[in-house]
């Protein structure tokens, strides 16, 4: 089975993959008027100060850039979590965790005195936590099944003790072992050709 071995490219594509959805479930709380504003645009008050500047398109695409690079970061994170932990569970761990960077994120953007486009109302930042709810479990669906195995294997507690959960190879190499030998083919004996 193939899959990403390197954390911290498995966690930036996660990042993506989640912060995709997020984008998809914050569109659709602005069209149905839940949200006063995207999550581009509160991000990209960072940089910008006044909210005429984050709704045009220049701004739109700085909150955008901020946004994916904090969701690959976050990614990166998720994965790493994960790796240590393990990926049983992974809906529920990926389900905090999003619901935590979220907050932390939020917190951080409506924190900053020189942000003055972060939303004020319940309503709005609802909405961003159950967006970013959606991006933890994303994240981590994408995390899970794209990563490989050998990612997710238990470390040996010391050097002079054998795991108690086998490894990938070793789990491989017991199925193999396990396998019945292939029966042989039938022969059909050959008639000898009389003339």
């Amino acid at each position: 089975m193939k899959g990403i071995k390197d954390r911290v490219m498995l966690g930036i594509l996660a990042g993506l993959a989640g912060n995709t959805v997020k984008t998809l479930v914050d569109e659709v709380s602005l069209r149905y008027k839940v949200s006063q504003r995207p999550f581009r645009m509160t991000a990209s008050g960072i940089w910008v100060t006044s909210r005429k500047e984050a709704s045009q398109l220049r701004g739109q695409i700085l909150g955008s850039i901020f946004d994916f690079g904090l969701s690959s970061l976050g990614g990166v994170g998720l994965v790493y979590l994960l790796t240590r932990t393990g990926r049983d569970h992974y809906l529920p761990k990926s389900f905090i965790f999003g619901l935590s960077f979220g907050s932390m994120v939020n917190a951080m953007l409506s924190g900053l005195p020189t942000n003055k486009v972060s939303p004020k109302d319940a309503a709005s930042n609802l909405s961003y936590m159950v967006a970013h709810a959606f991006y933890g479990l994303t994240a981590g669906a994408v995390a899970v099944h794209l990563g490989h195995p050998s990612l997710y294997d238990t470390k040996p507690l010391s050097d002079y003790m054998e795991p108690t959960v086998p490894t990938t190879e070793q789990s491989r190499r017991l199925r193999r072992r396990r396998r019945p030998p292939r029966p042989a083919p039938e022969t059909v004996p050959v008639q000898p050709a009389r003339h």
